[in-house]
């Protein structure tokens, strides 16, 4: 028969050293801060002038809430009494917030040849009017093969045939630009 021992350890606050560690920097709160003097804001926005750390510190302890530096680059560093649980829980619902709002834009690629057939094109096309009804930003690519580089205008009237084909949804972004081999075009959606 075995027996397992857990052993937990509790460090006071106090004996870590918060600006030594290379965690994300985030604001001082409570003994972290060690300033003599400070600017103190009351947690309903009223200032209570420059007072010295210690008493900053009480003042937030009698109204048992915490004492966060807000902005440390000032002279002297401007501290306000708040519920930091309660600030860092809003600050994350901000954030979460943000990012809904945040439209993600994909870049979705369409391929094509110098010498498509007209159905094949049109194919490509409805492809491309998907994808650009969602939203999405398409490049379009032809690849030129070996000696179908010396018909690089041809290259340029598939492009143009294939910007026709999905006017009615979407704009040519950037027009057709041949790099090496390739030929692309970036095609935006129209609502956007």
């Amino acid at each position: 028969m075995h027996s397992l021992f857990i052993v937990i350890y509790f460090i006071p606050l106090g004996s870590i050293n918060f600006r030594r560690c290379p965690i994300i920097k985030e604001l001082e709160i409570n003994e972290e801060i060690r300033d003599r003097e400070v600017r103190l804001i009351d947690m309903d926005g009223t200032q209570l002038g420059v007072i010295s750390g210690k008493k900053a510190l009480e003042i937030a302890m009698q109204k048992r809430l915490d004492l966060v530096k807000i902005a440390p680059q000032a002279k002297p560093p401007v501290c306000k009494i708040m519920d930091y649980g309660k600030y860092k829980f809003e600050q994350s619902k901000k954030e979460k917030e943000a990012k809904k709002k945040q439209k993600v834009i994909n870049v979705k690629e369409v391929r094509l040849s110098l010498n498509i057939e007209q159905h094949d094109l049109g194919v490509k096309a409805n492809n491309a009017i998907k994808f650009l009804s969602k939203g999405d930003k398409v490049k379009v690519t032809l690849r030129f093969k070996g000696r179908e580089m010396g018909y690089s205008k041809l290259g340029y009237d598939v492009m143009d045939k294939f910007a026709q084909l999905i006017s009615e949804v979407g704009t040519v972004e950037k027009k057709p630009n041949l790099e090496g081999r390739n030929m692309t075009m970036f095609l935006a959606p129209k609502n956007a």
